[in-house]
C-alpha cells in the first residue's frame, strides 16, 4: 500500500512538472533562508557560553545617574571588593586599549606591526576564563614581562618556528619592553567578546619602573578608569544586594561624588542583553537578532503558504480521481494517508535542495555577513530546537492542511463537475497571496528605509570638511631624547609638501573616540548636580580647527605657546556648543571669558567651537571640552585628490626616515565615518538579500497560479480570440485579479510597515522621514513585480492558437 502511495506520488510530480517545480523550489528556498537566519541566530546566542564558570561570573560596570553604563573601571575596585566581601571568589582584570601600541620580534631588522587586540591581563586570566592553551603552562602568566599569542599571531610572527621562549618588544605609552613567550592559545573565536591576540601578564605594570611616569596606571587606583574587571560570586550571592554593596563602598572611598554607582553584568548577557529594556552595555544586538527571526520566519511562512496555495488550487484536477477512490470504498484515512504521504515526499525533496542550497551558498553568505558560519554553528540549544521544530512542524501541518482539503472533496459533487464553481478554495488561494505579497512588501519598504537611513547618516553635514583628509598614526617606537627633533622635522616636512593643503597634529581624531570622559565641572551659577554631569574631552593642536575647518561660534583658537606648556600648567580651554549648554551659559558670548572649576582647578573658557560630529550620527552631539597639547598620536593632512598613490608613498618615506622601526598606517577621515555605519551596512545587505528572496519566493508562487489560471480558462480564452477579443484585452484580463490582490497587500503591509518602521528609527539620534513616496515606489515595485509575472502567462496564453484551445469541444 505504502509503495503503491510513493509511486502515485512520484507519477504526480512528473506529470505537474511546473507546479512540483514551483513547489519544491519554493519550499527549499524558504528552507535555505531559514537555515542561514538560523545559523546567524545561533551563533549570536551562543556567544560566551563556553566558559565553565558562566553561570557565577559578572561584568563589573560603571553606571552615571542617567541610566548610561559603561565597562571601564579604576583597578584598585576588584581589590577592594575581595578584601571587604566574602561574596567574591576570585576576580580577573584585563584591559583593551592602554595597551596598544607597536610590537617586533627582537631579531634584529624584524617587521614591527601595530597591534590592537592586545591586553595586559590578570595571572588568573586562562583559568578564570575557558580559552584552551595550545603550548606552555598557564602559571606562566604569573610571572612579568611575559606574553601568551594566538595561534595565528604566532604564524604571522614566527612562521613555523616554535615561538616558546621568543622575545617580543612592545612599544606604546609605557615605552619600551621585552617580553617572552611562554604559551600559546587557540585563536579566539566569533563566539567570544573577548577576542584577542596578545595577552601580556599585568604583573609587569605591578613594577612601578615599567609604567614610565604612567601613574594613573597604578593597579592600586581608584581614580583612573581603564580596566576590565570580571568577578566570580560564591554560591548563593543575593546579586541585587552585591551591587548595593559595592555601591556604597565606592561611595565611601571614591574621590569624586561623580554619582556613579556599580552594576553587575552576567557574562551569560554580556552579548545580548537579557531583555529589550536592558540598559546594561552590550557587544551583540539583541533587536536585531529578534528582527532576523522574524525575517527567517516570514519567508519561510511564505513558502508554506505557496505550498498550500499551490496544491490546492492543482487538487481540483484531481477531485474526479478522488470521488472515484471514495465511491470504490476509500476511507477519509486512506486518502489522508496518500495525500499526506506526497506532502511529505515534496517537503523532504525540499529539504534535500535546501541542504544543497545551503552548502553552495554559504560562502557568500558568510561573506554577506562577515562571520564564519556553517550547518555546525547550529548547536541545538533551546533556540535552535524551537527553530528547527518550528520548521519541521510547520512542514508537516502544510502537508496535513493540503491532504485534508484533498480528501475531503464531496464525491458526487466532483463527479458532476460542480467543485469549480465553489468559492471557498478561491477566497483561501487569495488570501494566501494577499499574506505573502504583504509580507514580501514590508521586507522591501524595511530595504528602502535602511538603505535611506545608511545614506543618510553616510551624508549628514557633520559640522566640518571631512573630504580629502588623510590620517596618519603617530610613532610608537624610538621616543628616546632625540624624538622632538624627529617630530619637529617631520611636521616641517609635511608643511613642505606641495600636495599637503593643511596639518595638524592631536590626541584624538573625528571618526574616532574621545581622549576621556570625565565629570565634576562647574561654574558659579551651576546648580546642585551639575557637578555630575560627564563631558568628553579631546586633546588638540592650534592647527586642528582649521584642519578639519571646524568654525568656532565666539572667542579665539589655542596659540602655539598654549599648546606646548605642561599638562599641569595650562588654564585655557575651548567648548563646543553642547558643552556651553550642559554648563549653564545662556550664549557662547557669555561663556567666553568666563571661569569654571574642574574639582578644585580653575580654567578659562578662551573659546567656543560650533557643534560638529566628533562620532558617528547614531549618537546625539556630546558636550566636549577642547585641551591644549602637542600631541603626536594622530597627525592629519588635508591633501589635494590627484595621483593618490605618489602622494602616499612620499608621506611613507617622510614618516620612515624621521620614525625608523615604526609601521607606516594610515586611513581616510570619510572611510573611518563610514566603519562607524557597519552594522546598518550588514543589516541593510541581509535585508535587501531576504526582500529579494521573498519576492523570488512568492512570485514563483504567483507564476504557478498564474499557469494554473490560464490552463483553467484555456477554452474561455479560445472563445474569447473567435469573437474578436485582442492580445491586449485578454492579458488584461487574466492578470487584473491578481494585481488587484497585489493592491489589497500593498494597503495591508503599508501602515504595518510604518509602525515597525517607526520603532526601528527610535534607534539613531538623526533619522530620516518616512515619506510617503517610499509606499508608493515600494508599492509600484511590487506591481510591476506582480505583472511581469503573471504577464508571462498570460500573454502566452493570449497568443495561443483558439483552434487549439476548442478542439476538444
Amino acid at each position: 500500500m505504502i509503495q503503491n502511495y510513493f509511486k502515485i506520488a512520484f507519477r504526480n510530480l512528473v506529470r505537474n512538472k511546473i507546479y512540483s517545480f514551483v513547489n519544491i523550489v519554493g519550499l527549499a528556498m524558504g528552507i535555505t533562508a531559514f537555515l542561514f537566519i538560523l545559523e546567524y541566530i545561533s551563533l549570536e546566542k551562543s556567544v560566551n557560553n563556553f566558559h565553565k564558570n558562566l553561570s557565577s561570573t559578572y561584568r563589573l560596570l560603571n553606571e552615571d545617574i542617567h541610566g548610561v553604563t559603561w565597562a571601564e573601571i579604576e583597578p584598585g575596585w576588584a581589590l577592594k571588593a575581595k578584601e571587604n566581601f566574602p561574596e567574591v571568589k576570585d576576580f580577573c582584570r584585563f584591559e583593551q586599549g592602554i595597551t596598544k601600541g607597536v610590537v617586533r620580534r627582537s631579531a634584529a631588522n624584524a617587521e614591527a606591526f601595530r597591534e590592537a587586540n592586545i591586553s595586559f591581563a590578570e595571572s588568573n586570566f586562562f583559568d578564570f576564563f575557558t580559552f584552551p592553551l595550545v603550548a606552555g603552562s598557564k602559571k606562566a602568566l604569573q610571572k612579568p614581562n611575559t606574553v601568551f599569542i594566538s595561534e595565528s599571531t604566532a604564524r604571522k610572527y614566527f612562521g613555523t618556528l616554535n615561538p616558546l621562549g621568543q622575545v617580543l618588544v612592545l612599544d606604546n605609552q609605557f615605552g619600551s619592553s621585552s617580553h617572552t613567550i611562554e604559551g600559546v592559545f587557540a585563536d579566539m573565536k566569533d563566539n567570544s567578546d573577548i577576542r584577542l591576540d596578545m595577552v601580556f601578564s599585568l604583573e609587569t605594570l605591578k613594577n612601578p619602573a615599567n609604567l614610565k611616569g604612567n601613574n594613573w596606571a597604578t593597579l592600586t587606583n581608584l581614580d583612573s578608569q581603564y580596566i576590565n574587571t570580571f568577578f566570580q560570586l560564591n554560591d548563593g550571592v543575593n546579586v541585587k544586594a552585591f551591587e548595593n554593596k559595592l555601591s556604597a563602598l565606592r561611595k565611601k572611598l571614591g574621590k569624586e561624588n561623580d554619582g556613579v554607582r556599580f552594576r553587575l553584568q552576567p557574562l551569560a548577557n554580556v552579548h545580548l542583553a537579557a531583555s529589550l529594556t536592558d540598559n546594561l552595555q552590550t557587544t551583540g544586538n539583541l533587536k536585531y537578532v529578534y528582527m532576523l527571526g522574524g525575517i527567517a520566519f516570514l519567508i519561510l511562512l511564505i513558502a508554506w503558504f505557496n505550498y498550500i496555495n499551490l496544491s490546492t488550487a492543482n487538487s481540483l484536477k484531481r477531485a474526479n480521481e478522488v470521488g472515484v477512490r471514495k465511491v470504490i470504498g476509500a476511507t477519509q484515512f486512506n486518502l489522508i494517508s496518500q495525500f499526506l504521504g506526497e506532502a511529505l515526499l515534496v517537503n523532504l525533496l525540499g529539504f534535500t535542495l535546501a541542504a544543497a542550497f545551503v552548502y553552495s551558498l554559504q560562502p557568500f553568505f558568510n561573506d554577506l555577513i562577515g562571520k564564519e558560519l556553517s550547518f555546525t554553528t547550529i548547536d541545538f540549544s533551546l533556540v535552535s530546537v524551537a527553530g528547527l521544530g518550528l520548521l519541521l512542524v510547520g512542514s508537516v501541518l502544510a502537508g496535513a492542511l493540503t491532504a485534508f482539503v484533498l480528501s475531503n472533496f464531496n464525491p458526487i459533487e466532483t463527479l458532476k463537475g460542480k467543485l469549480g464553481r465553489q468559492s471557498k478554495g478561491i477566497f483561501l488561494r487569495k488570501a494566501l497571496v494577499v499574506s505573502q505579497f504583504s509580507i514580501s512588501i514590508m521586507l522591501i519598504l524595511g530595504t528602502v528605509l535602511i538603505y535611506r537611513q545608511l545614506h543618510y547618516m553616510q551624508n549628514k553635514d557633520l559640522g566640518m570638511n571631512s573630504h580629502q583628509l588623510l590620517v596618519v598614526k603617530g610613532p610608537e617606537v624610538g621616543k628616546d631624547s632625540t624624538y622632538g627633533t624627529r617630530k619637529t622635522a617631520f611636521i616641517d616636512g609635511l608643511a613642505q609638501q606641495s600636495f599637503v593643503k593643511d596639518y595638524c597634529a592631536s590626541g584624538t581624531i573625528p571618526s574616532g573616540w574621545y581622549n576621556f570622559t570625565t565629570s565634576g565641572f562647574t561654574q558659579p551659577k551651576s546648580k546642585p548636580g551639575d557637578e555630575l554631569k560627564a563631558y568628553s574631552f579631546a586633546i588638540i593642536g592650534d592647527r586642528f580647527l582649521k584642519t578639519y575647518q571646524i568654525k568656532l561660534k565666539a572667542g579665539r583658537n589655542f596659540t602655539p605657546a598654549e599648546c606646548n606648556l605642561d599638562w599641569n600648567d595650562n588654564s585655557k580651554i575651548l567648548l563646543n556648543e553642547k558643552a556651553v549648554e550642559s554648563l549653564g551659559f545662556a550664549s557662547a558670548e557669555e561663556a567666553v571669558q568666563k571661569r569654571i572649576q574642574w574639582d578644585e582647578r580653575p580654567l578659562e573658557i578662551i573659546g567656543v567651537v560650533k557643534n560638529y560630529h566628533h562620532t558617528g550620527v547614531q549618537r546625539t552631539i556630546d558636550p566636549i571640552i577642547f585641551y591644549p597639547q602637542n600631541s603626536s598620536a594622530y597627525y592629519t593632512l588635508r591633501i589635494t585628490p590627484d595621483n593618490m598613490n605618489a602622494k602616499v608613498a612620499s608621506l611613507e618615506k617622510l614618516y620612515k626616515a624621521n620614525f625608523p622601526g615604526n609601521p607606516y598606517e594610515y586611513f581616510f577621515i570619510d572611510e573611518n565615518f563610514n566603519k562607524q555605519y557597519q552594522a546598518e551596512q550588514q543589516y541593510s545587505k541581509i535585508f535587501t538579500t531576504a526582500s529579494g528572496w521573498a519576492i523570488i519566493i512568492a512570485c514563483l508562487g504567483l507564476f504557478g497560479l498564474a499557469t494554473f489560471t490560464t490552463e483553467s480558462r484555456t477554452k474561455e480564452v479560445g472563445i474569447r480570440k473567435v469573437l474578436g477579443a485582442g492580445v491586449l484585452g485578454i492579458t488584461a484580463l487574466l492578470s487584473k485579479d491578481f494585481i488587484k490582490l497585489v493592491v489589497i497587500s500593498i494597503v495591508i503591509a503599508s501602515p504595518v510597515a510604518y509602525y515597525l518602521m517607526s520603532q526601528w528609527l527610535e534607534n539613531f539620534a538623526y533619522k530620516v522621514d518616512i515619506s510617503w513616496w517610499i509606499f508608493a515606489v515600494s508599492g509600484a515595485g511590487a506591481i510591476l513585480i506582480a505583472l511581469i509575472t503573471v504577464g508571462y502567462q498570460a500573454v502566452r496564453a493570449a497568443l495561443t492558437n483558439p483552434v487549439k484551445s476548442l478542439k476538444s469541444e
